[in-house]
């Protein structure tokens, strides 16, 4: 996994957030610019509104005092119109204005590179805001060659122990499982690989280098579409195509390892059906949009039934 990835401008993404320019403005005896209006939102489908600061232009330089009465203002009305949370997008070089949204009973929900988001419960009894990301989601690729019985194992770097495992790394936003793998394959040794299907996941939780938080880590069996092996030096200390049995004997490996390599010994034995979670797109209920289903394959005579006898 690379945690460097393509170099950004930081400054031009900090201005596209909306902290760009101060003016002055003519103001009100309050302090609030003339043109500032109230703050609008926008209204979700669970009664809730959210407020996007950097496409408040007026807000520009306003200081945190009149912006807290300006927000305190568009609370009250948010509660006299029936509204049951708030939600408020704080650009990074707008964050002064974060001290007077908690002085009004806001909280952090998230933050990203550029911006932070609070919340406000206004509606009864405790809050029912569904919590931020809780997991972040490894993939690894098992990248197996059943002509010789080879599969592609890479040792990481600054280990305090060096062992075999799998390549892969942190699946992207809006990432798929299997295109993570093979991506991460081909980053990290030079091989470019097809998804087959999924073959275990691990769930894990209070994890350290997930930020305390849980951590699910997938593996994919793939097939290898070239063999020439040109690992990443800055992540890889060694790589190489070995032997699945020896990988399935070797104690120089991680138990999650170990484990999918008598895994992938036996599917190819018996056969991948006996061990593949394959992959089916499905349409979403949300229109437009599809989804991903990993499961054991179903033979044709239930793929077209609807109920069974």
């Amino acid at each position: 996994m690379r945690w460097l990835r393509r170099p950004v401008c930081l400054q031009a993404a900090l201005l596209r957030a909306g902290g760009a320019g101060l003016r002055a403005e003519p103001r009100t005896a309050s302090g609030i610019p003339q043109d500032a209006g109230e703050l609008q939102g926008e209204l979700d489908r669970f009664g809730g509104v959210s407020v996007h600061l950097a496409r408040h232009r007026a807000l520009h330089g306003l200081d945190a005092a009149a912006f807290r009465r300006l927000l305190e203002a568009a609370v009250q009305r948010w509660r006299s119109e029936g509204r049951v949370a708030a939600w408020l997008h704080v650009p990074i070089l707008q964050s002064h204005f974060i001290a007077p949204a908690a002085a009004l009973g806001f909280c952090f929900h998230h933050a990203e590179s550029h911006s932070s988001t609070l919340t406000l419960w206004l509606g009864e009894g405790p809050s029912r805001l569904p919590g931020y990301a809780t997991h972040q989601v490894g993939v690894a690729g098992a990248v197996f060659d059943d002509s010789t019985r080879k599969v592609l194992v890479v040792q990481d770097r600054n280990k305090l122990k060096n062992v075999w495992k799998f390549p892969g790394g942190l699946s992207e936003p809006g990432e798929d499982i299997g295109d993570t793998a093979v991506r991460e394959v081909f980053e990290e040794t030079g091989v470019k690989s097809e998804f087959r299907s999924l073959l275990s996941i691990r769930q894990q939780h209070r994890n350290p280098g997930a930020f305390g938080k849980s951590d699910m880590y997938l593996i994919c069996r793939l097939h290898p579409c070239s063999f020439t092996i040109n690992f990443c030096q800055q992540e890889c200390l060694k790589c190489e195509w070995m032997d699945l049995e020896k990988l399935a004997r070797t104690e120089n490996t991680t138990p999650i390892t170990s484990r999918v390599a008598r895994l992938l010994l036996y599917g190819h034995r018996e056969g991948f059906d006996k061990i593949d979670l394959s992959m089916e797109e499905l349409p979403s209920v949300y229109t437009g949009l599809f989804y991903k289903l990993y499961h054991r394959g179903l033979p044709e005579s239930y793929r077209a039934t609807t109920g069974v006898d």
